[in-house]
């Protein structure tokens, strides 16, 4: 599973829709507040259709506090133009957390610079920035993607080995 995290959210319908990617990919949402809108907003729950009861949502105060209760060995990933680094470079993890910041500011400055090592971009041309949905979807599709491949690996090597034991037995009787 992999968490998306959203710091200072303020559009609903954005937030709705985002949420609703996290129940399809069964990854967990992360609102860090302030949060620009009530949870109850119908247009968060419109773009989140019925679905929004179903999606987990966990509320933290802070950033700090969510990476507190996550501990040490937990993976954020920060999501901004403002870094050289490709969101397909990372190879990502279950488990790790996908940062990304307000539609009309991005993350906090201080947060990125605390994280340099660990900042990505999506690389586009013609515009500044994309939908923090959009952007959303594209980099949890690759870290699922990732995720799929890699279990597909895992499973084609034990196939193997179990396939070359299969022979070696036949062959000793």
């Amino acid at each position: 599973m992999f968490n998306v995290v959203l710091v200072e959210p303020e559009i609903p319908p954005n937030t709705g829709n985002i949420g609703r990617l996290c129940l399809a990919t069964r990854s967990r949402m992360h609102l860090v507040k302030p949060l620009g809108f009530s949870l109850d907003n119908r247009q968060l729950k419109r773009a989140g259709l019925d679905y929004w009861e179903e999606v987990d949502v966990q509320i933290w105060d802070s950033f700090r506090e969510l990476q507190r209760v996550q501990g040490a060995a937990a993976r954020y990933f920060f999501l901004t133009t403002k870094s050289e680094r490709a969101y397909w470079d990372v190879e990502f993890r279950d488990g790790d957390f996908l940062v990304f910041g307000r539609e009309t500011k991005g993350l906090p400055e201080s947060l990125l610079a605390k994280n340099q090592e660990a900042c990505l971009t999506i690389p586009m041309d013609g515009t500044r920035s994309l939908n923090v949905a959009t952007a959303v979807a594209i980099v949890l599709f690759e870290a699922i993607r990732q995720q799929r491949a890699a279990d597909q690996k895992h499973r084609n090597v034990a196939e193997a080995a179990s396939v070359k034991l299969v022979k070696e037995i036949r062959g000793k009787s």
